[in-house]
């Protein structure tokens, strides 16, 4: 146990905080941009398709499709891009997870798995933040 606990310390000495930071934010950005690029052609016009399926499938409450999808649309490109930079971050993890959860509540209640996988890093930047290498720090935001 006692050999177990120095290994464990060393380990937590050797690593950084910024790269575990900088890889959360890597990982989570991805899902959502990748997500965001399939529901566009060219820079920012929404397809076809991704008007049908806010209007029929992915049908969200309170809010028109049209206006869910430009808003889903856009949020998966501007806070994955925020995420990657590190700037703003805690705000952009915070609407991504809010965006997680409609997902999970209004859209893909099965997808739990996935959401949870999400949830986690996005819940690691809003409790402690971009880490050191981030314009968030760089610019004394965070």
């Amino acid at each position: 146990m006692i050999a177990l606990d120095r290994l464990y310390r060393r380990l937590t000495a050797a690593i950084p905080e910024w790269p575990l930071a900088l890889l959360m934010r890597l990982c989570v950005a991805a899902p959502f941009f990748l997500s965001g690029r399939t529901k566009v052609e060219g820079l920012l016009t929404l397809t076809p398709s991704t008007e049908y399926l806010f209007a029929e499938e992915y049908r969200v409450p309170l809010l028109p499709p049209e206006t869910a999808a430009y808003l889903a649309t856009y949020a998966e490109h501007l806070l994955p891009a925020l995420l990657v930079l590190g700037l703003l971050t805690r705000p952009a993890a915070v609407g991504l997870l809010l965006m997680t959860l409609v997902i999970q509540i209004f859209v893909v209640p099965t997808g739990w798995p996935t959401h949870l996988l999400w949830a986690g890093p996005l819940v690691y930047l809003i409790a402690r933040g971009p880490g050191a290498f981030s314009l968030d720090r760089a610019l004394r935001l965070d």
